[in-house]
């Protein structure tokens, strides 16, 4: 293992901790130190309860929630035939690509399950945009369905290694292997809550919030960035749940990636692999503001 994938791995591992500490001592009580949301309104109705089955509205529609003619479609990765390797690396930057594979584009959907390698150890596997496309400040979204199980612990973030500088925006972090008492998943190991957090350079947190949610592997929901100069809002099913005045200006790439550990603990035996058991995504589509 290198430096650099010793300092991500950590950083990473950091983020889901400090989440959530934050967010059981917010559980005693509301108010501007809470870092937990909960998409429900004054009746008890839970937004984006989500869909089996992804979405059938094309690029051309804008980012969810948002006004469309406020933004330039820059990005658009439909998976409509498959991976595309001018756009898309299949293994982190400091890592060789495993020789296992466990992704597969297919019913227009880019697919990565959980799988063992040929010495019977679970592998990460990240696909990203890292010297292909970079883009600074616009909107950020994918349309996604997260896999359940111990161990499991999918990611779609914005990243850039420059020098020795880690700038990072983690748009959706999982953990399903948490259970019920981490607040990340519920007993099956299902997870119903994800982290939006953001990183001016390694180990310099600039905010971050567990937001709770439906079941994420029950269906289809889309998570969002809006990336503005001196302000970053995440958006889930078109719905702001997170907000934070920020001033990050670093091009970043695109990141997908399975990894496992953190707040979602080592996988084993219980872990469902398999395709059965994928983080699907349906696109991924980034927009700049007019």
């Amino acid at each position: 293992m290198t430096n650099a994938s010793i300092t991500l791995r950590t950083l990473r591992v950091a983020t889901a901790a400090a989440v959530a500490s934050a967010f059981l001592a917010a559980c005693g009580g509301g108010g501007a130190g809470d870092t937990s949301s909960t998409l429900a309104d004054s009746s008890g109705y839970v937004a984006g309860a989500g869909s089996a089955m992804p979405s059938s509205s094309t690029s051309a529609a804008g980012p969810a929630g948002q006004n469309a003619a406020s933004y330039s479609l820059t990005f658009s990765e439909e998976f409509d035939s498959g991976l595309n390797a001018g756009v898309w690396n299949d293994k982190i930057w400091y890592e060789s690509a495993p020789g296992t594979k466990n992704y597969t584009v297919e019913d227009g959907r880019l697919k990565i399950w959980p799988e063992r390698d040929a010495s019977g150890n679970f592998f990460n596997r990240t696909i990203d945009t890292d010297g292909k496309y970079y883009q600074t400040y616009g909107y950020f979204e994918i349309e996604a369905k997260l896999p359940v199980g111990k161990g499991t612990w999918p990611a779609f973030w914005l990243f850039n290694h420059i020098d020795n500088r880690r700038p990072e925006i983690d748009i959706m972090e999982a953990y399903a292997g948490g259970g019920p008492n981490s607040g990340w998943s519920d007993a099956n190991l299902h997870p119903t809550a994800y982290g939006a957090t953001i990183w001016l350079d390694q180990s310099v947190n600039g905010g971050f919030k567990m937001i709770q949610t439906p079941d994420l592997s029950a269906g289809f929901h889309k998570y969002g960035l809006k990336w503005e100069a001196n302000k970053q809002t995440f958006y889930f099913d078109g719905q702001e749940v997170f907000s934070q005045n920020v001033t990050m200006g670093d091009p970043m790439y695109l990141m997908l990636d399975l990894w496992y550990g953190s707040a979602s603990g080592q996988p084993d035996g219980t872990t469902p692999t398999g395709k059965g058991n994928s983080y699907e995504v349906n696109y991924v589509r980034a927009w700049q503001f007019k």
